[in-house]
């Protein structure tokens, strides 16, 4: 069986190129982008999720519920938030997906914290 890839609805490098909120005003296009982001990561889930993730370098979703304490259904919500946001990519193998972390994502969201 041929694995499927998908991609978030959110382009992954949309906000790489924000300046530091700490440096220049954002401008509205890139505050909302970001604010977009950073709801999606507001949810302990989803951080808990994005860290489990990343930890592992790549992850079955099938081993998110045992240390989450979600059920299956909910998981699938919550990574679904978190693809659609950039900050994973997910690839079906057989029954399961398994997420990677978009690391370029991750790094324009602390970058978009850090002074420069």
């Amino acid at each position: 069986m041929a694995a499927t890839r998908t991609r978030s609805s959110v382009a992954s490098g949309a906000a790489c190129c924000a300046p530091s909120l700490l440096t220049a005003p954002l401008g509205e296009s890139e505050a909302v982008e970001l604010a977009k982001v950073f709801a999606v990561l507001a949810d302990p889930v989803r951080l808990r999720c994005l860290s489990l993730i990343a930890t592992a370098g790549e992850c079955c979703s099938c081993d998110l519920d045992q240390p989450l304490q979600r059920s299956q259904p909910t998981i699938s919500h919550h990574t679904k938030a978190l693809a659609e946001a950039g900050l994973i990519v997910g690839e079906r193998r057989g029954r399961w997906m398994w997420w990677r972390v978009v690391p370029e994502r991750v790094e324009s969201m602390r970058d978009a914290l850090a002074p420069r």
